[in-house]
């Protein structure tokens, strides 16, 4: 049985490599731990519901002020990935069998949580013919009847190995954002994230405007991984092309020497002038911080890009 809480265990495909030196976080990066009783209230919540969040398996710094609202981003599917990226801290390897009875158990947190916006992300599943597709659209489905308010953000992988269509059953759940992360440039796709294509990503997200034109989409990366300023400004460009509506840029932080290294914190004027320079490509909404992540104030972002939308549509009209 393994032990997931040892890093070696949790990344079998990373014990071979050297270690890379974590660099000294500056101000602007680190958090306090968490204490306050609602982070308690959400955490035991999860636990009694059996429940797995992106937010512990992938280390997020922002857990505390996060957990602290009562806002989690549920992580279905398991919490072993079948891909093993360079910069990820979920755990890897063959994951068991899916719960028939998870989509019910998220929709019953929701309701406790009482959440107005939710995000459901997911591992990778290249085990599954259809990569999770119905799985994802079982639990939106769910979270519809026991929360008929509550607006719901999808955070998916990128269904690589499957039949094309299966997009279509995620989408045709309806889904109020759909995201899916490109996570870096794509020159650093072979050493980050090798089990990914960067032009499949972009044509999935593009693809998600063909089928419903309506719907928000989502998409992100990291920064602080051996990318140049240009490189960023080219995947904006390309982000634009496949009419992504919201773009996050996050500060790379590194979980275990055994992962991709840090090649440098970016400093918060930085992040402020690629905010500028994503909305002057036509972004409906930028979040562009150094502890900026998928899910980060995702239910207020939510309103700000509906707000964003009604007001380019009046200016048009």
């Amino acid at each position: 049985m393994r032990n997931l809480k040892i890093p070696a265990e949790r990344h079998p495909e990373k014990a071979h490599r050297s270690d890379n030196k974590q660099p000294k976080k500056p101000s602007w990066i680190r958090v306090k731990a968490p204490t306050s009783k609602e982070y308690l209230k959400t955490k035991n919540l999860i636990r009694e519901n059996g429940l797995v969040t992106v937010c512990e398996e992938a280390g997020c710094p922002n857990v505390g002020e996060c957990w602290s609202q009562g806002h989690a981003t549920m992580m279905i599917m398991g919490d072993i990935c079948t891909r093993g990226c360079t910069f990820c801290n979920i755990a890897t390897g063959r994951p068991e069998g899916l719960d028939v009875f998870e989509p019910v158990k998220v929709a019953d947190t929701v309701q406790k949580l009482g959440l107005s916006h939710v995000v459901i992300t997911s591992v990778d599943r290249d085990d599954l013919e259809d990569g999770g597709a119905q799985h994802f659209a079982k639990t939106i489905k769910a979270i519809r009847n026991k929360c008929p308010n509550t607006t719901i953000e999808i955070l998916t992988p990128d269904f690589l190995k499957c039949d094309e269509t299966v997009l279509e059953i995620v989408v045709n759940a309806s889904p109020d954002v759909f995201n899916h992360n490109l996570e870096t440039v794509p020159g650093l796709y072979p050493e980050v994230r090798p089990g990914a294509r960067y032009f499949h990503s972009l044509r999935l997200l593009q693809r998600v405007k063909e089928i419903a034109p309506t719907m928000f989409t989502k998409s992100g990366i990291m920064v602080g991984l051996g990318e140049d300023r240009q490189a960023v400004l080219q995947v904006m460009d390309d982000m634009r092309a496949a009419d992504i509506d919201f773009l996050t840029i996050g500060q790379y932080l590194q979980p275990t020497p055994k992962h991709h290294k840090v090649d440098r914190f970016v400093n918060p004027d930085e992040f402020l002038s690629y905010e500028k320079a994503a909305l002057g490509k036509g972004f409906l909404m930028v979040s562009a911080t150094p502890l900026t992540r998928s899910s980060y104030h995702a239910g207020e972002d939510f309103k700000k890009l509906q707000q964003a939308r009604n007001k380019l549509f009046s200016v048009e009209l």
